[in-house]
C-alpha cells in the first residue's frame, strides 16, 4: 500500500549522477569510515520532488510527492493536492489520507514493520540522505575492495542481525547498505546513485528492498529539483472527522 510507504519519507538544478573514483586497497576501515562522515551533506533545509514507485505482490503504484526537510528536526511529504501528507519528527510519525478519511499518529513501529528493521528518525533521515543507517563509528569493521567499492563487515558477528555496507570510492557515500535478521526472515537493502547539489552529495536514485516473512516490498525513489537552505514551512493538520489507524 503506497500510503504506508509515504511514512518513510541556493537553488541548483540536479546534475548527472556522480560516478567514478578509484579504490585504494591500502585504506583502512577506520579511514573509510572517517571519510564517510566527513562527507555528510551540510544544510539546514532541503526541498524538492520525489518520484516514488512502489510494488508489493500484486500491488504496484507510482506517485510524485513534494519533499521538505529540516535536518534533524522534521521530514514532510505531500502528494498532489494534499491527498496524503506525512509529518515525521524525532518523537513521532504522523500522516493522513483524504481518500480513505483516516490518519495515523504514533511511534516508529508502523514504519519499522513496513521496512523490516527497527527505525527511528535518525535512521529514516540517513536512509533518505545516503548515510549509513547505523553509526559505523560504534564498532570495528573489516574492509575489502568489492566490485569497485569499499565493503565493510563487522569484525565481531552480531547475534541477532547481520549488516553490510558498501561505499563509493569517489565520495565515500553509501553505495549499498543491508541489515538482516535471519531468524525473523527480515531484511532491508538500499542501493544509491548520487548527484551534486550546491556542493553537497545527495541521492539521485534510491532502490529500497524490504523483506519480511516471505513478503517482498520494493520502493524506487527518484529525487528531482532539490534545493537547499530555502525558507520553508511544514503545514500539517489532520482534518476533522478522520478515523485513527490503530496498530494491531
Amino acid at each position: 500500500m503506497l500510503i504506508a510507504f509515504l511514512l518513510t519519507l541556493g537553488a541548483c538544478k540536479s546534475t548527472k549522477s556522480i560516478t567514478g573514483g578509484e579504490v585504494n586497497s591500502k585504506l583502512s576501515a577506520k579511514n573509510i569510515i572517517n571519510a564517510h562522515y566527513s562527507n555528510q551533506p551540510k544544510f539546514k533545509t532541503l526541498r524538492g520532488r520525489v518520484k516514488i514507485d512502489y510494488a508489493n505482490g500484486d500491488d504496484s503504484q507510482g506517485v510524485n510527492v513534494s519533499l521538505r526537510m529540516e535536518k534533524d528536526k522534521v521530514i514532510w511529504m505531500s502528494a498532489p493536492l494534499g491527498v496524503v501528507k506525512v509529518h515525521i519528527t524525532p518523537n513521532k510519525v504522523s500522516f493522513y489520507n483524504k481518500l480513505q478519511n483516516e490518519y495515523f499518529d504514533g511511534d516508529f513501529s508502523y514504519l519499522s514493520d513496513l521496512l523490516g528493521t527497527e527505525l527511528d528518525f535518525e535512521k529514516v533521515q540517513n536512509l533518505l540522505l545516503g548515510n549509513a543507517v547505523l553509526d559505523l563509528r560504534k564498532e570495528k569493521f573489516n574492509s575489502e575492495v568489492y566490485n569497485g567499492t569499499y565493503q565493510l563487515k563487522p569484525k565481531k558477528a552480531r547475534d541477532l542481525f547481520k549488516i553490510l555496507f558498501q561505499l563509493e570510492p569517489k565520495n565515500f557515500k553509501i553505495a549499498t547498505q543491508e541489515i538482516a535478521q535471519p531468524e525473523n526472515a527480515r531484511q532491508l537493502m538500499a542501493k544509491y546513485t548520487y548527484q551534486d547539489i550546491s556542493g553537497n552529495v545527495l541521492p539521485d536514485e534510491v532502490k529500497i528492498v524490504a523483506e519480511e516473512a516471505g513478503g517482498l516490498t520494493t520502493i524506487d525513489l527518484s529525487f528531482r529539483n532539490l534545493e537547499l537552505n530555502k525558507p520553508m514551512n511544514f503545514p500539517y493538520k489532520v482534518p476533522k472527522g478522520y478515523d485513527k489507524i490503530t496498530l494491531k
